[in-house]
């Protein structure tokens, strides 16, 4: 039983939940309790009766974060399933994405309606929901290229709602600058509008997706428990050797470092695998080694992008 009292719900409470099958790294402690909202209904209504002293976190498809292994403390709402994974065609080249659609779901979505300009999110690995938060972007485009508007709500149920940088409307403006967002830290994002540049035949713009996801492939260790880029690009750029993240890696030495069962990936160095046996704590120490050894010898110093949440196993003992 949790310290805390749990309203009543129509979706799912799992307490004491393991939240390592929940992240693509497959690693983390427990989370008190674990909410599985039926809707967006569900989801006002726990957060209006639920103590406002207990904490909340919120994890959509675990692509980019590590659950450290203490776990976290409070409640953990997971955005995922049919539900929050629904994407709808809306007029001209906008479209409709809940929190836990997929960034490829949406740019296939986006494609077979003929809307083009969502092609990048088909490399961002996770949901729109998460993309958000970051601003994820690739191929030379970022979420606050294409975002309309975004809504959900604050830790206390009442609704909220922005829009996207440089578009007309009374909602307050969301700021986005790179890999970052300004967003208030309790906004729970529930949905998105999004918008294309324009229109084009969905063969073609599925053909230049299935491009896109084949280079992905090539490049990129997406067949092992990893997550999106550990590390963000130096942001301003400094010269043409320290405009990447993966370069300054590779010049540090890190190429395929290990800490435990935790690896920088041999195929591209800005992200780490797990091995197999790998703890949080082992991803996390080997992150750290990695920016450590690049700030040495680059004299740069590397921002973590994945998301570290929850407790060192240490502080729960």
């Amino acid at each position: 039983m949790t310290a805390f009292p749990l309203p009543s719900v129509r979706g799912k409470i799992i307490e004491n939940a393991p939240l390592a099958p929940y992240t693509w790294f497959r690693v983390g402690g427990p989370a008190d309790a674990l909410f599985l909202p039926a809707d967006e209904e569900d989801l006002e209504a726990f957060l209006k009766a639920l103590d406002p002293d207990v904490p909340v976190t919120v994890l959509g498809v675990g692509s980019n974060v590590i659950v450290r292994d203490g776990g976290i403390r409070g409640v953990v709402i997971r955005l995922m399933g049919r539900y929050w994974g629904d994407v709808d065609a809306l007029d001209g080249a906008r479209l409709s994405a809940r929190t836990g659609a997929l960034d490829l779901s949406v740019a296939k979505t986006a494609a077979t309606n003929g809307i083009r300009g969502l092609e990048f999110l088909s490399g961002i690995p996770g949901s729109v929901g998460g993309a958000t938060r970051t601003n994820a972007g690739c191929y030379g485009r970022e979420l606050r290229d294409v975002l309309v508007s975004l809504h959900g709500f604050r830790r206390d149920g009442t609704r909220a709602a922005y829009r996207g940088p440089a578009r007309a409307g009374d909602l307050p403006e969301a700021h986005f600058s790179y890999r970052h967002t300004d967003l208030p830290e309790d906004l729970i994002v529930t949905r998105l509008i999004l918008e294309g540049t324009g229109t084009d035949a969905p063969d073609k713009i599925l053909s230049d997706i299935e491009q896109l996801q084949a280079r992905r492939a090539e490049t990129q260790p997406i067949k092992e428990k990893t997550s999106g880029s550990t590390f963000a690009n130096p942001d301003p750029p400094g010269t043409p050797d320290q405009r990447s993240a993966w370069k300054l890696i590779d010049a540090a030495g890190c190429r395929g470092l290990k800490v435990g069962g935790a690896q920088v990936s041999p195929l591209h160095c800005n992200f780490l695998i797990n091995t197999g046996d790998a703890t949080a704590a082992d991803l996390e120490a080997l992150g750290e080694l990695v920016r450590r050894r690049v700030l040495e010898t680059q004299g740069v110093e590397l921002r973590w992008e994945v998301r570290r949440i929850g407790q060192l196993a240490s502080e729960t003992a």
